[in-house]
């Protein structure tokens, strides 16, 4: 048995949740996307087929991503565990390491230079990413081992991009890197964040990576949202991780088994909410894969490390 699964089994006892070892093929993970309306239209979008999220409580309460059943995330898990039982020298030696990320950075710019953001800002929020994946803003967070260095700032002025048209060609066109590559597009939508999924890069190897709102970086102007916790949000998805509310209230819910239960997204930072009265704790609105304001977020869990550096393993290594 590897390390990785090693400590897997030892989380287990304490109650973190694996999940079934359901094997499925690459082209299997290719998620759907709803059609894209103004209903649809909402902070955390899923055009194009991967995973987004609609943090903003003015544009959550519509559907904004293709649901991701129980049986998907079983099948998901079980792929994810027979590619690390393929891979147990990796395996052992990554588990619990996390990895340095190299981040390419792309502007897309309005032909009239709209868009645009900082190189502190820029450096700011990968200091916030380091920070956070650090566990550095709470005694109960865990440092996931992930570090994250900037390895490139590109510009481009072009107005369908810059407003997130033409996705697709755009991505593929200016993508850098490997699997192990994080790049993050900069653009002007109606969502914060959209984030690709680690188990979909086989089959979407070229348009992988998250875009985010450019005001959401830390400095920027959108209220409740400029602190730097979308990105983080957003790379949490590209990772391996799903929201903490997927699932509400089942047993399953977010495959993490140190996440409370909990049945919908959170607006705001209210003290004390808890939607599953018949689960174990409160919701865990200081979690960074709720869609709580930015000044609520303060941790990740072990189980979330734990699951990150078993995708980042199997998917990314």
């Amino acid at each position: 048995m590897t390390r990785i699964r090693a400590l897997r089994t030892a989380l287990l006892v304490v109650g973190l949740l694996a999940l079934a070892v359901t094997a499925v093929p690459a082209q299997a993970m290719r998620l759907t996307e709803p059609e894209r309306t103004e209903s649809t239209r909402s902070r955390c979008l899923d055009p194009d087929g991967v995973h987004g999220d609609g943090r903003s409580a003015s544009r959550l309460r519509s559907p904004d991503h293709p649901e991701v059943t129980a049986a998907e995330k079983q099948a998901i898990d079980g792929r994810t565990d027979r590619i690390l039982t393929s891979k147990a020298e990796i395996a052992d030696s990554a588990a619990g390491r996390g990895a340095s990320i190299p981040v390419q950075v792309h502007l897309m710019l309005s032909r009239s230079g709209e868009g645009d953001v900082s190189r502190l800002q820029i450096d700011q929020q990968i200091a916030v990413l380091n920070r956070q994946f650090g566990g550095h803003e709470s005694s109960e967070a865990a440092n996931t081992r992930f570090t994250f260095t900037l390895a490139g700032v590109q510009r481009y002025y072009n107005d369908k991009w810059h407003t997130d048209k033409d996705s697709l060609r755009y991505r593929a066109r200016t993508r850098v890197g490997g699997p192990e590559t994080l790049n993050i597009w900069l653009v002007d939508f109606s969502a914060l964040g959209i984030a690709t999924f680690p188990f979909q890069y086989d089959a979407q190897p070229k348009t992988d990576g998250v875009r985010v709102h450019f005001d959401s970086l830390p400095g920027g102007s959108l209220k409740n949202y400029n602190l730097g916790g979308t990105a983080t949000h957003e790379i949490g998805h590209w990772l391996g991780l799903f929201h903490t509310f997927d699932g509400g209230c089942s047993r399953s819910n977010d495959g993490v088994g140190d996440t409370p239960a909990q049945k919908y997204p959170t607006s705001g930072c209210p003290d004390e909410q808890d939607s599953c009265t018949e689960r174990r704790g409160v919701d865990p609105i200081h979690n960074y894969m709720d869609y709580s304001f930015d000044r609520c977020y303060n941790q990740f869990t072990p189980g979330q490390s734990m699951r990150m550096a078993e995708m980042w393993t199997a998917y990314r290594a």
